[in-house]
């Protein structure tokens, strides 16, 4: 299983909300490059990164540190977050990136996935954020109405290969993921699954790791040191 550590970009700072709301932002580290350089001393090879600005307002202010990032760092970098045009895509992939996340577009233009993966195939996932089972777009703000695995399936049969599955109520709150809905949609789907949100302790990462997903992403836990992060990518096993 891939560990993917996390930065969240606001402003051109690295900071942490708590379910996904922006009043709570509160920055957690100096500087995305030196974060960055840290997780990949730790054994981490892959960096999930959030643009927050792009997330909410649909603007890219943070392109210029992801892309600092990218080229400064040894790490593949999955980034998400406001890439919700075709334009969007061309510039996410214009930045370096191994991997981009589309989310709230997957839901309101579906059609911004199929460019995607025409243009980028492998090289695109889906966010599926859920708060009580059902898809929450534009930053988390606003209920799609659909649920989490009616989603995740119309995505599979588009061709997407990785999901990358939030539930918001644990996200941030240090409480644990949300086992249970990983594995419903480990059985509704068959694609790559990413758990995001909770991952708190060790025994979150074997639990993830011996139910066979494919990455866990750990941001909170790492700033507030509940979790050691090269611990957590040696139990995880071979990164790539």
């Amino acid at each position: 299983m891939i560990i993917l550590p996390a930065i969240d970009l606001k402003d051109g700072k690295v900071v942490r909300l708590y379910q996904g709301d922006f009043s709570t932002a509160h920055q957690v580290a100096e500087d995305p490059l030196t974060t960055a350089q840290a997780f990949a001393q730790a054994g981490a090879r892959w960096l999930h990164m959030v643009d927050l600005d792009g997330a909410r307002e649909g603007k890219r202010l943070n392109s210029d540190h992801i892309r600092q990032v990218v080229q400064a760092s040894s790490l593949r970098v999955e980034l998400g977050g406001g890439i919700r045009t075709r334009a969007d895509v061309d510039a996410a992939a214009q930045l370096g990136v191994s991997r981009m996340v589309i989310g709230s577009a997957a839901v309101t233009d579906p059609g911004v996935v199929d460019y995607a993966l025409e243009r980028y195939g492998a090289g695109v996932a889906v966010g599926i954020d859920c708060l009580d089972g059902r898809v929450r777009t534009v930053g988390w703000e606003q209920d799609s109405g659909l649920s989490g695995l009616e989603l995740a399936r119309r995505m599979e049969e588009k061709g997407v290969k990785t999901l990358v599955f939030t539930d918001i109520a644990t996200d941030g709150m240090l409480s644990g993921p949300s086992f249970d809905q990983l594995a419903a949609l480990q059985k509704a789907v068959g694609c790559q699954i990413v758990a995001s949100g909770g991952v708190t302790t060790l025994d979150d990462v074997k639990r993830l790791r011996d139910m066979g997903l494919y990455g866990a992403i750990i941001g909170k836990a790492y700033y507030a040191g509940t979790i050691d992060l090269a611990e957590a990518i040696r139990e995880a096993g071979p990164q790539q």
